[in-house]
């Protein structure tokens, strides 16, 4: 299953609300919570200001402190580069099974970029990326209707024999549903907002 969800962070409201839906998860699942933030780097040059360091460290000890008062294990890192390069680059080199994101940070430009990292996260990571939007209404707030999305959704991949193992749970902005299929398990992520499904292989 989920055994290292990594969190990156700005410090920000955004993803402050991730690390609630990370905890969450971890919580769950046993799993260690990597908190980690990116001082941006780009084909101008650095971003950072003298205070950009300490601050991504205070983003990452912020997590770190939080997420210990839950009973859940934290790893922190701090790294320089472009931010979806090394969040890419953070999970591949840590056998990251998740990775839980804001979809907004900061005001401004921070705000441009946060969104900006974590469409390019969802698009090209090769593991469940769970998105947490800040204001969006929550539509699908009963677990039945989630399990049926779920079921749907999986028909449409082509899957067959298909049950719920358990209970869905919520993180907030997105439903994750574990279904039994005849190919094997699989977790179907449901978007609270958008009511739109996605399959992710299931991991023992």
């Amino acid at each position: 299953m989920y055994q290292d969800i990594l969190v990156p962070t700005d410090g920000s409201d955004g993803t402050r609300r991730s690390l609630n839906h990370g905890v969450t998860i971890a919580d769950r699942f046993g799993a260690t919570i990597h908190a980690l933030s990116v001082v941006p780097e780009g084909p101008l040059g650095t971003l950072q200001t003298d205070e950009a360091i300490p601050a991504a460290e205070r983003a990452v000890e912020r997590i770190e402190t939080e997420a210990s008062r839950e009973g859940v294990e934290v790893v922190t890192a701090v790294e320089q580069g472009v931010p979806h390069e090394q969040i890419l680059a953070y999970a591949d080199e840590h056998g990251i099974d998740m990775i839980v994101m804001g979809t907004q940070g900061r005001t401004g430009l921070d705000r441009v970029l946060v969104g900006s990292v974590t469409e390019r996260i969802v698009r090209m990571a090769d593991v469940p990326v769970v998105t947490v939007r800040l204001t969006d209404e929550i539509r699908i707030e009963d677990a039945d209707e989630a399990a049926d999305i779920a079921r749907k959704t999986a028909e449409q991949e082509g899957y067959d024999d298909i049950s719920v193992l358990e209970d869905p749970h919520r993180t907030s902005a997105s439903w994750i549903v574990p279904l039994e299929t005849g190919s094997g398990r699989v977790h179907v992520h449901v978007d609270a907002v958008t009511s739109e499904g996605r399959v992710a292989k299931g991991r023992e």
